[in-house]
């Protein structure tokens, strides 16, 4: 059985799809701060899902699901991730993100599960002094919340030293697109990410969709990324588990696609891929947002046996034929 911490949000429910096509029964333990009752409730329909809505900073309620649930490993998505707001409010996110891991990883020393794939983030690696980037690229975060992210991996080595909890930190780029069959998708509110935010200004014709600063060291101005689609990414989760139980080790890996996109070029991929004109204006930069982030993942395809197989116009398909089915 198999514990996913956030398993009713974005990341984590695509996930759980994941390890259901697979046969495996879940467990999952979500505060519904971020994550929706709704997407658990779909999951139900797709396969054998527990669902118990709870905090990880409240340590009896998740060592409660350690000791009444057989457990093999956990994927751990449970955090805030706004990066925006981890400047404003850093307090919130060093003490939900951080805490939250340490009663986590309490529950399982006192339960002997030694397993966990972590959700981490790229945004460990702060501005970028190459690119792509790979995993030895200096760890140097510009905003709180990918502070929490890199202390929570520095908690892991430790973990593994003391405890033998063996982990797999996932650092990821810009996860994008939605369930193939439109099961389940993107839905925050406020929503923060760019392409779910260009597909509601389509459906929403009053809602003008915001660029954050074009003055940025590119070559049209904007941000660049690297936009992974979800359903990847939930495959390389279950094959970071995959990878733990045969190996037993400790390990980190980036995903991406290898390949950066500009905000702009993503403005006008949604533009193709819908054929709908999309409003937008442009403001002033976000706190925090460096100006070039993209992978290098071969690493993760060499011993993960991963890589990405989905195109940045098939995730804006995805994504918008998701925003579709719920009008």
């Amino acid at each position: 059985m198999i514990l996913i911490t956030g398993g009713a949000g974005y990341i984590g429910s695509h996930c759980a799809i994941n390890f259901l096509n697979a046969g495996y029964e879940l467990v999952i333990f979500d505060n519904l701060v971020n994550g929706r009752i709704e997407t658990v409730n779909s999951l139900k329909k797709i396969g054998n899902v527990k669902f118990i809505q709870g905090d990880l900073k409240n340590a009896e309620e998740i060592n409660n699901v350690f000791k009444e649930n057989k457990i093999d490993a956990v994927i751990h998505f449970a955090g805030y991730l706004e990066v925006e707001e981890s400047v404003k409010n850093p307090a919130k996110y060093y003490q939900n993100n951080i805490i939250g891991t340490l009663n986590l990883l309490d529950g399982m020393i006192k339960n002997n599960v030694k397993h966990i794939v972590f959700s981490s983030t790229c945004a460990v690696y702060g501005e970028a002094k190459y690119t792509p980037i790979d995993e030895n690229h200096p760890k140097n975060p510009v905003n709180p919340y990918g502070k929490t992210k890199l202390i929570i991996e520095k908690i892991l080595e430790d973990y593994d030293n003391a405890y033998g909890i063996k982990s797999i930190c996932l650092r990821y780029f810009n996860a994008a697109g939605a369930d193939s069959l439109s099961r389940i998708g993107e839905c925050h509110e406020p929503e923060i990410h760019l392409i779910p935010n260009i597909i509601k200004s389509i459906f929403k014709k009053e809602r003008t969709f915001k660029i954050f600063g074009t003055d940025y060291d590119t070559p049209d101005g904007t941000c660049i990324r690297d936009y992974i689609n979800v359903e990847d990414l939930a495959q390389a989760h279950h094959l970071a588990y995959l990878f733990l139980k045969e190996n037993n080790k400790s390990d980190c890996f980036n995903l991406g696609t290898e390949k950066g996109s500009s905000v702009k070029e993503v403005f006008n991929t949604a533009e193709n891929v819908t054929g709908e004109k999309i409003n937008y204006e442009i403001t002033q930069r976000r706190a925090g947002d460096p100006a070039i982030l993209y992978a290098d993942t071969t690493k993760a395809k060499k011993l993960l046996n991963w890589k990405c197989e989905k195109s940045l116009e098939e995730s804006i398909k995805s994504a918008y034929n998701w925003e579709k089915s719920q009008f």
